[in-house]
């Protein structure tokens, strides 16, 4: 049986992914550690806990001491816990630097002394920086982070990888394309846009949303690290990407049609500071060495997306905060 210490497991991607594990895989253990921060929601895993193959522990990824005991007792780490919104880091950097630095330098300190099996690194595609048109990053591009968020992202992905090289931790490095779909924190693009315009108000786009993404399904991704757990090859990294990209403006724009809304709720507004112009990413390693393909097409999941905000109101409105009401979350006081 294998046993599954899952760090940030209350978020968006690993509430996801603990699903994904213990429906699929019904040998596996999962111990869920999570801080339960503003990007934490227990409803997230409602009816999981009652699951004898579960258990949730709070504790911050920094605690040497806990992490000691809860790792002694893992075959897998599998390490989401991080600050991911982009804003954010551009108003407060130094929780970032914290969370996603420090926080995987003492897990990664704390593994290396343990007999794991594999350390499964979560990262993203904006490491890489902008992608120039035509162009896509593989995994031996050079990392060209632009906000606070991408740098702390970059700096931990460095530290996994060495702890691999110097140490020989099993370490395996996942870096995906922008993910979407049920029980992501209201702040992030897509659900802001399903809630503010479900609430009637307009729809805030930087700059000329031009801006190019490419979209993955949460499912998808889950599949992808359950196959990187499973056979992956230690010291990889592995870029996911589903191929669909589009600009901000198209998606906001494909939302308000499926919600039989107008262009009259999209409000340009000032765009942030270093925000990249694309992401792309060459995901062909990952496809050729485990067989990883994504199952559900953009349309179809964004559509599957909106079904859930909108009959999901109980889950999102008790999260509402100033930042997802206003326009320009950057400007703001976290």
């Amino acid at each position: 049986m294998d046993r599954l210490l899952v760090t940030g497991g209350l978020g968006f991607i690993g509430s996801n992914f603990i699903h994904s594990r213990l429906s699929n895989f019904p040998d596996s253990q999962v111990t869920n550690l999570d801080s339960i921060s503003y990007g934490a929601n227990p409803q997230n895993l409602a009816g999981i806990e009652r699951d004898p193959r579960y258990q949730f522990v709070k504790c911050d990824v920094r605690d040497n001491e806990k992490l000691e005991e809860l790792v002694s007792r893992a075959d897998v780490i599998v390490n989401f816990a991080a600050e991911t919104h982009v804003d954010r880091s551009i108003a407060n950097p130094s929780a970032f630097l914290e969370s996603n630095v420090i926080g995987t330098h003492t897990l990664l300190e704390v593994s290396r002394r343990k007999s794991i099996r594999r350390f499964v690194q979560i990262s993203t595609d904006e490491v890489y920086g902008s992608a120039a048109k035509g162009t896509s990053f593989d995994e031996d591009s050079a990392m060209n982070p632009s906000s606070p968020y991408s740098a702390s992202k970059a700096a931990a992905d460095m530290f996994a990888l060495s702890y691999h090289k110097t140490y020989g931790l099993p370490v395996i490095l996942l870096r995906c394309t922008n993910n979407f779909g049920p029980r992501q924190f209201p702040e992030k693009f897509i659900p802001k846009a399903i809630i503010r315009s479900t609430l009637g108000m307009k729809v805030p786009v930087y700059g000329d949303g031009s801006q190019i993404r490419d979209w993955i399904y949460v499912d998808d991704f889950c599949s992808a690290i359950n196959l990187a757990i499973d056979r992956g090859s230690v010291g990889s990294v592995y870029n996911v990407s589903a191929g669909n990209e589009l600009r901000n403006l198209e998606v906001i724009t494909r939302i308000l049609s499926l919600l039989g809304k107008g262009s009259d709720f999209i409000h340009f507004v000032e765009d942030r500071p270093g925000h990249d112009a694309r992401y792309s990413l060459d995901s062909s390693r990952i496809r050729a060495q485990l067989s990883w393909r994504p199952q559900l097409g953009f349309e179809d999941a964004l559509r599957a997306t909106v079904k859930w905000y909108v009959a999901n109101e109980s889950w999102w409105r008790p999260l509402l905060n100033d930042q997802i009401l206003s326009q320009a979350p950057w400007k703001e006081s976290w």
